[in-house]
């Protein structure tokens, strides 16, 4: 099931072309990084060359694609988009490489789910601007030399570690997005608001960004929902009144916390005791993967405080007891580190 504050892309964000910022000066929040990028393509450009490969990772809903297509619009290049799931075969990247254009940006999330023989290829392309191709048969089959245009690569992951060494190690520039302020996600809330033509009060966005979990595509989905909250039971005006009810209506609480990330600490203080108590424990006994626990769960949960990570397991924090109104009882199982 589909979850409203997940920083995961779903169906519906893949319509939100109409609100990215389509230059660094528009792009909110990731300062250094900006700053970085902008004295990279300048000097790319004044050297009349394409702009080193880039890598960047971090929590789902941070803004890699937008940056991707930042990047593109900044060096006046086209964008070609894929993602790693998509590429199973050496064919499929070959297909991709072979339609760029002098100064193209390659676009590929979820780069760490590519096959690790298809990095292969992926490797001359980065370095030499080259692939080599088998083609017909086995036993008639020979090895042809395909010459790129220069181009740009930036990939996108949220699971960094995941990456081998040789891929990684490709990239020239490589930068790590962090979560976002309360602050710099009311200003987003703001342009979204002006960009969708719905009016929104300071407070209004401000209670709305405290409850995105630091994520802008959070934030821009709650907008967009207590925005038809508004236009249906409200006035068609977004103010704090309105916002409020419609968050309780949508099960997002003061934290940016739902459903799942309740039952989540009642898990494990209810049933383990506040912990320390291993990953795969906690997916069973609330029915979640691995994999959405650790990279949709968890990372915010951490964040705020309210579990920390042991080399024996999750353990909830006083603040998760505190939130859920249970005593913090200190035993053998709540350990410090």
């Amino acid at each position: 099931m589909e979850r409203i504050i997940d920083g995961e892309k779903q169906l519906e964000d893949v319509f939100d072309k109409s609100i990215r910022p389509e230059s660094l000066d528009e792009y909110v929040g990731q300062a250094k990084i900006k700053e970085n990028l902008h004295v990279f393509m300048q000097a790319a450009k004044m050297r009349g060359e394409v702009l080193d490969h880039v890598l960047l990772y971090g929590p789902p809903g941070l803004g890699k694609t937008t940056l991707a297509h930042i990047i593109a619009n900044e060096m006046g290049a086209n964008i070609k988009t894929a993602s790693g799931p998509s590429i199973e075969k050496s064919g499929d990247l070959a297909a991709i490489l072979s339609t760029l254009e002098p100064g193209d940006v390659l676009f590929i999330d979820e780069i760490h789910r590519i096959p690790s023989f298809i990095e292969e290829i992926l490797y001359p392309a980065m370095e030499d601007f080259e692939i080599d191709i088998v083609i017909g048969t086995e036993g008639k089959s020979k090895n042809i030399k395909i010459d790129l245009p220069p181009f740009t690569l930036v990939g996108a992951t949220t699971r960094a570690g995941d990456l081998s060494s040789p891929l990684r190690d490709r990239f020239g520039i490589i930068n790590k997005l962090e979560f976002y302020s309360d602050e710099e996600l009311k200003d987003i809330i703001l342009r979204t608001s002006h960009v969708l033509d719905m009016q929104i009060d300071d407070d209004a966005a401000l209670e709305l960004a405290k409850r995105s979990r630091k994520t802008p595509r959070v934030a821009n989905r709650l907008f967009k929902r207590v925005r038809d909250f508004a236009l249906v039971e409200g006035t068609g005006y977004i103010d704090l009144a309105i916002t409020l009810k419609s968050l309780e209506r949508l099960n997002v609480d003061k934290y940016g916390l739902d459903n799942i990330d309740i039952e989540y600490l009642k898990a494990l203080i209810n049933k383990f005791n506040g912990g320390p108590v291993g990953i795969e424990t906690i997916s069973t006994a609330i029915g979640e993967e691995i994999t959405t626990i650790e990279d949709v769960v968890e990372p915010f949960l951490l964040q705020e405080g309210f579990i920390k990570r042991t080399n024996r397991g999750r353990v909830a924090t006083e603040l998760a007891y505190k939130h859920l109104g249970i005593d913090h009882y200190q035993g053998l199982f709540d350990m410090k580190g």
